[in-house]
């Protein structure tokens, strides 16, 4: 390949600013099926390309689809694989895409050569097509062009550019109807199924979260509206019982019975003005003392009993002596 190594290109577009940016990829053989080159008012270039067919029965037809070269850019286009000897065309400001028609190599080599000054505007440049063919009368495995019948790679078909030059490779019913079903918003079918299912699963994540956090809170609210229920059923009933009953001892000294009473429930309630009445320290709530009435009263019993019963040998009135002690003794 006379000292110049051979670079595959997959890309279909190519910016001349890029490919002559580097002086080391222009000594690449590019080997392509079809690319698009694209030119907006570069300035001071001096480069040289070279494409390459994949298969030497192929060869190259150029066509421009935008040509508006300032009049002192020149692109010259070499039959073969360097930039020597004689043009096969100089094209320039004379030059439009009408006046120039498809370019056909014989080869299986193309070489560019592009040189522009230090001045232009945005609107000079060129869009330029180039596309391995094959001639009819060798035989087509691939896609088949109506017009000239020309033989090219199936890649390039459906993608957006008339590599025929007759347009049938972007009129193919069947095949370009399919291309365009298999994208959704400029999506691939198969990204924008996944897109959607994993829209659809996190937000149903979402709404799980949601009714979770909704059905704890409403069993919060149950539980502390039952603690309050069984809070206030403990303050008002204060006890067991609204009445608080006890039995008392015989009394001796020929009291026959024994004494028994009830404490009301106001006789056995905190008064008001305690704290931890409205607040209480523990789910039973304020435990109330009604019992050392109880137990103060059973204590007092027996002295009183004592008293009495010396009182009922010495006083003739020493059976209302003993009710008026009993009854003193409850509320000591």
């Amino acid at each position: 390949m006379h000292g110049k190594h051979v670079r595959a290109i997959r890309e279909t577009k190519h910016y001349m600013q890029s490919l002559c940016k580097n002086h080391f990829l222009q000594q690449l053989y590019r080997k392509i099926d079809g690319a698009v080159l694209w030119s907006q008012n570069e300035r001071n270039l001096d480069c040289v390309i070279t494409f390459q067919t994949h298969s030497i029965l192929q060869r190259f037809m150029l066509r421009f689809d935008m040509l508006q070269l300032d009049c002192n850019d020149h692109l010259l286009v070499y039959d073969g694989a360097h930039a020597v000897s004689t043009p096969k065309i100089d094209i320039s400001c004379r030059n439009t895409k009408n006046t120039v028609n498809a370019i056909l190599t014989r080869t299986n080599f193309v070489t560019l050569k592009y040189v522009t000054d230090g001045w232009g505007t945005d609107a000079n440049g060129f869009k330029l097509v180039i596309t391995s063919v094959k001639d009819p009368k060798h035989t087509c495995k691939d896609f088949t062009c109506a017009t000239r019948e020309f033989c090219i790679n199936p890649d390039l078909l459906c993608d957006g550019v008339n590599h025929c030059g007759d347009n049938s490779d972007e009129s193919v019913q069947n095949l370009c109807q399919n291309e365009t079903t298999s994208t959704v918003f400029g999506v691939d079918m198969t990204w924008f199924v996944l897109i959607i299912v994993g829209v659809l699963l996190v937000l149903s994540a979402i709404i799980v979260a949601i009714a979770i956090c909704v059905c704890r809170r409403q069993d919060e609210n149950a539980a502390n509206q039952n603690t309050a229920l069984q809070m206030h059923h403990n303050a008002e009933t204060n006890g067991s019982s609204k009445h608080l009953h006890y039995h008392g001892v015989g009394m001796g000294m020929g009291m026959g019975g024994g004494v028994g009473g009830t404490l009301t429930r106001e006789h056995t309630q905190l008064p008001p003005v305690s704290g931890n009445w409205h607040h209480p320290a523990g789910p039973s709530g304020y435990h109330r003392i009604p019992h050392n009435y109880l137990k103060m009263a059973t204590k007092v019993r027996p002295i009183c009993q004592t008293n009495i019963a010396v009182a009922a040998g010495n006083h003739p009135n020493a059976n209302a002596a003993v009710g008026a002690a009993q009854k003193d003794e409850w509320f000591v």
